[in-house]
């Protein structure tokens, strides 16, 4: 019996097949005792709600606009103010034909974004298997699983089908499929603005390598879902640009918010309190911040001459226990810094080893959100450029031991976003 249970472990973990569904699986079951039955039972936040066990936990923030998309349609008005059709259509559209099945908007939400992530861990998977070998793909998967940002692979955001629709036109780009390079991209540039960066992307990365005319012509045929949305917006509303407008509401101005991010930096070093009243008024933040700069770099530039076990892991149960500590305003800030300068290092750093596409891809997504006029919601935006992901995997693939530990801090943050959605507070 024990060999039995030995090898059904090993055929799921080792499977090509069962890898990303298992990693999925484990990963959103981690998820939803969070937000369903840990989240429930804690005691009401100062500015959350207490969550009932159901579907509503996962319908917050963004997703009440893209009900309001499905239900009632687009509403625009060029005020300056916050309206919905700066939201793409492809999700909602998606949603309505899952809700003429007879389901609600709640469980087609959950269902089409769960599922177009499992698709996109398999995308990742195969891809990274083609050009890096099955060590890297494993890693690369579990990064974009495991990630923090991964929560908005499950709850009614959009994450889950770009990150599957992306992966997908990028992947068929390498393999010369240019058919489905468009299929795949228009597809992307109907669902989020951030497909614009795949265009630039495939534009580069054929003349780079030297493609033939159908490569560029697939590049812009990649345009033609934002083309198709700046048509409804320019019959509907008299403007082909309203989702463009309608940013203002989100992001009054366009271009690299420099002041946003020098706040956002002295907020993540100094502490949100300390900033404002300009005196030490959270000692634990100055501490917390310290130790958590000194022990990640410690724990990296002198990994090999750590012989002493258990003064490794001392410095990371001491890391673990801040991150468990810190408040969820340091949580996003850093999340944001992360992801954005640290996932564009790590483009730079392995831009030799990966594949110029996502190598340019990665770059091209970076320079739209450093331009796109404002801080908020960065780290989940980055999230869904998976060169980030794909880049973090292919580097723990060579330290494992590191690897198994940031995937343990990576649980940690999950948990904690994954509550405080529940929780209805911001959580990205």
């Amino acid at each position: 019996m024990a060999q039995v249970q030995i090898f059904i472990k090993k055929s799921l973990w080792e499977n090509d097949f069962l890898f990303p569904t298992a990693i999925w699986f484990v990963s959103r079951l981690f998820i939803w005792t969070a937000m369903l039955l840990i989240a429930p039972n804690l005691p009401k936040p100062e500015d959350g709600i207490v969550p009932s066990f159901g579907w509503g936990v996962f319908h917050a923030w963004d997703s009440v606009h893209y009900h309001n998309i499905t239900t009632s349609g687009y509403e625009f008005v060029n005020d300056g103010r916050q309206h919905n059709i700066a939201f793409f259509p492809l999700f909602p559209l998606m949603l309505r034909g899952v809700m003429n099945l007879g389901l609600s908007f709640e469980v087609a939400g959950v269902l089409v974004n769960n599922f177009a992530f499992l698709a996109a861990l398999y995308c990742v998977y195969f891809w990274i298997l083609e050009h890096h070998g099955i060590n890297s793909a494993r890693w690369a998967t579990t990064v974009l699983a495991w990630c923090p940002l991964s929560l908005f692979g499950t709850v009614i955001y959009t994450e889950g089908l770009y990150l599957f629709l992306s992966t997908a036109a990028l992947r068929a780009f390498d393999r010369h499929q240019y058919r489905w390079t468009a299929f795949w991209g228009a597809m992307a540039t109907a669902t989020r603005p951030t497909g614009l960066a795949l265009i630039p992307a495939f534009v580069i990365a054929s003349w780079r390598e030297r493609r033939p005319s159908i490569a560029y012509l697939a590049s812009f045929a990649t345009a033609i879902g934002l083309l198709l949305f700046c048509l409804y917006c320019a019959i509907d509303f008299g403007d082909p640009l309203a989702f463009i407008h309608a940013q203002r509401g989100w992001r009054p101005s366009f271009g690299f918010d420099w002041r946003g991010w020098l706040n956002m930096l002295l907020n993540i070093a100094i502490g949100t309190s300390n900033w404002r009243h300009s005196s030490i008024q959270n000692l634990l933040h100055l501490l917390s911040f310290g130790i958590l700069v000194s022990s990640g770099y410690g724990l990296w530039r002198y990994r090999q001459r750590l012989s002493s076990i258990k003064l490794f892991y001392s410095f990371y149960a001491l890391v673990t226990f801040l991150l468990i500590l810190v408040d969820e305003q340091f949580i996003n800030h850093l999340l944001n810094a992360v992801m954005v300068l640290g996932g564009g290092y790590l483009l730079w750093h392995l831009r030799k080893q990966l594949t110029s596409v996502t190598i340019f891809y990665g770059f091209c997504g970076v320079a739209l959100l450093l331009a796109s006029g404002g801080t908020i919601s960065l780290s989940r935006l980055a999230y869904g450029l998976v060169p980030l992901s794909i880049a973090l995997g292919v580097l723990l693939e060579r330290y494992p031991r590191q690897g198994y530990l940031i995937l343990g801090w990576f649980s940690v943050i999950l948990a904690r976003i994954a509550i405080g959605f529940a929780q209805n507070l911001w959580v990205g």
